[in-house]
């Protein structure tokens, strides 16, 4: 075996220990073990929530076991058949066990990510907004294209998608939405858009051909389960209702169905116009005022830890995380971690796996240092 080829089988035995070390496959065998038996339980599914949050935790670590072990055996099949092409001297064998130790590198990298997504929340769905600055149609056409980029990639990443909360612009564009993105580690893969994301493009707008500067927010916040207690008093509450401007029937546009909560003591607002009932839109809307609170907490967590700093800032210059150039060039360079991609309209399809996972390695980073 070569040194270059025993170089990278080394790396790859050394990424399979330390994923192990961090899933500690011992532990999380015994934990399947005791959530078969909970999965078991005749009287489990009195409880849908809690029943579908067992089953859930115990296919992923399942999951997650079987894709190391997976990997420790591919890895040993790799070199035997190296081994066996240089005692025959054959070089199709070496190449083709070469070729399998490049994608076995690459899956490596991959796990090594997913496993950093040990947040709080980061197993958990997620709520998105989308919320356009000052500029008017412009900002809010800005904020429509970002809200069809997220469910590109949320729909490549197979995670289901909810509209919650959806306010056209009068000529073109979104005033808001709200979404929600059901599937495993959403919140953990998505929790890095969050910030200002800023547009440069010949407005379609524009008679002038004139080339405008556009922003919209991103902000992201974890679907919270019945493991963690969000206290919300009545008193602290201000409820809204309106009819909603989205689509959803007649029913729906002339009636008073859709729901907006405003949170008193700390200012934040959440609204749901999704059903055509109105007691169920309220239920959503303390869902993600709920969700909105954790998320908060979370992040004083992190900044009075020194892990982030705050990406809740005003809708402008200065403030954006991401650059979306489409003239006089073509470029999206995201400016926390200085990763640039030239094939914009693949990034704006949703091909935007090269940021989130440079931040969140960055992230990551950061906090071993600390």
């Amino acid at each position: 075996m070569n040194l270059e080829i025993e170089n990278k089988v080394n790396e790859i035995k050394n990424s399979i220990t330390l994923l192990r070390d961090h899933v500690n496959i011992d532990l999380a065998s015994k934990r399947v073990e005791e959530l078969e038996k909970a999965s078991q339980d005749e009287g489990l599914w009195q409880n849908r929530e809690k029943a579908e949050n067992i089953l859930r935790e115990k296919n992923h670590l399942e999951k997650t076991i079987k894709s190391i072990l997976n990997l420790e055996r591919e890895l040993q099949d790799s070199i035997d058949l190296i081994e066996m092409g240089l005692d025959e001297n054959d070089d199709i064998i070496v190449t083709e066990a070469k070729e399998m130790i490049e994608k076995l590198s690459k899956v490596c990298t991959k796990k090594q990510l997913e496993t950093l997504l040990s947040g709080e929340a980061d197993f958990n769905d997620c709520y998105l907004e989308i919320h356009p600055g000052a500029g008017g149609t412009e900002a809010q056409d800005w904020a429509l294209m970002l809200s069809r980029m997220y469910q590109r990639w949320a729909e490549n990443r197979n995670f289901k998608i909810e509209i919650l909360e959806e306010t056209s612009g009068e000529e073109a564009g979104l005033k808001s939405i709200s979404m929600r993105f059901y599937g495993e580690n959403a919140y953990g893969w998505s929790k890095s858009e969050s910030g200002v994301h800023r547009l440069v493009r010949i407005s379609p707008f524009d008679s002038s051909a004139r080339r405008h500067t556009s922003f919209a927010s991103v902000w992201v916040y974890p679907v919270v389960d019945d493991s963690i207690n969000i206290v919300i008093e009545e008193k602290d509450l201000r409820i809204d209702t309106y009819r909603s401007s989205g689509a959803g029937g007649q029913h729906v546009n002339t009636t008073d169905s859709a729901v907006r909560i405003t949170h008193l003591p700390t200012g934040i607002v959440v609204q749901c116009q999704s059903d055509r009932s109105q007691h169920r839109n309220r239920a959503s809307s303390i869902n993600m005022l709920k969700a909105r609170l954790y998320e908060r907490e979370l992040q004083k967590r992190e900044e009075s830890a020194g892990i982030i700093s705050s990406v809740k800032t005003e809708i402008g210059w200065g403030n954006q995380i991401r650059s979306y150039v489409l003239h006089p060039y073509q470029m999206v360079k995201d400016l926390r971690t200085n990763v640039e991609k030239s094939n914009t309209q693949s990034v704006l399809d949703g091909d935007i796996d090269i940021f989130i996972e440079a931040a969140l390695s960055q992230k990551v980073g950061r906090t071993r240092q600390k």
